[in-house]
């Protein structure tokens, strides 16, 4: 159940950002947010971080579950309709990982592609069917939106794994496939971010200093990525209406060296 109860009118917008106890996913619930948009916060542990975080939010709601959990992904949207009786906004952030050298294929064995693909792809999919319906019903001028979030690895030979490339790959070709189908009432795009700094490589201190000493020497911006760089692309997103089917990378320039 909601652990607050919504004080908005009723015509403002609602998003559901999944994975956003921490992190990106944090950064765009408090970008939204500020933008004036109710928020419904999820993750699948990290339950104290996210009531913490919906607490500290004007109108905000936080629901835990699992959205690679079918059962799970349909309770999660229903809390949106159950607290603020629309949906307008679909942030699909949750997402996981295992850091294996791209070059040790026996590492990526079929367990953690099992486990990779589950949140990464299908729990995406879980999420995109169940918000669907709602989100057809929202009166946006534009259309719903529907923001997946994937990673430069996606198109470029890099990332914490190979599985995980794949898996983002995967996502960048699902957004296309239904934008073509879901338009006009709803836009499908994804945001790919470079190196951004979240609790993402906690335990990967290595893989985490080697990649940021290169980005900052190397990249157009000299810098790596923040939360709020890839909030303010979800913004852009939630309000860019005739913009569907596109990945916007977020990653400091990386992706011309």
């Amino acid at each position: 159940m909601p652990e607050q109860t919504p004080a908005a009118p009723a015509e403002t917008r609602v998003a559901l950002i999944t994975g956003s106890s921490s992190g990106i996913g944090a950064g765009i619930a408090r970008r939204l947010a500020a933008a004036g948009i109710r928020v419904v916060l999820n993750s699948a542990r990290s339950e104290d971080a996210g009531k913490a975080l919906a607490a500290e939010l004007p109108d905000a709601v936080y629901v835990r579950g699992d959205v690679a959990d079918a059962a799970d992904a349909r309770r999660i949207v229903q809390t949106a309709i159950d607290a603020y009786g629309r949906l307008d906004i679909l942030v699909n952030n949750a997402g996981v990982t295992r850091f294996i050298p791209l070059g040790d294929l026996d590492a990526a064995d079929a367990e953690a592609w099992r486990e990779i693909f589950e949140v990464n792809v299908v729990g995406t999919w879980q999420m995109i069917t169940a918000a669907t319906p709602h989100l057809r019903e929202s009166t946006e001028p534009g259309g719903a939106s529907i923001i997946n979030i994937s990673s430069v690895s996606a198109t470029r030979a890099l990332g914490s794994s190979i599985p995980y490339a794949v898996s983002k790959a995967a996502v960048n070709h699902m957004t296309r496939l239904l934008a073509s189908q879901l338009g006009p009432a709803v836009r499908v795009n994804a945001i790919a971010p470079g190196l951004i700094d979240t609790p993402w490589y906690e335990g990967a201190d290595e893989v985490w200093e080697s990649s940021r000493e290169w980005i900052t020497e190397n990249t157009p911006l000299r810098r790596v990525g923040t939360p709020q760089d890839v909030a303010e692309a979800a913004l852009y997103l939630v309000d860019a209406a005739y913009t569907t089917g596109d990945v916007l990378t977020v990653d400091g320039g990386r992706h011309v060296v």
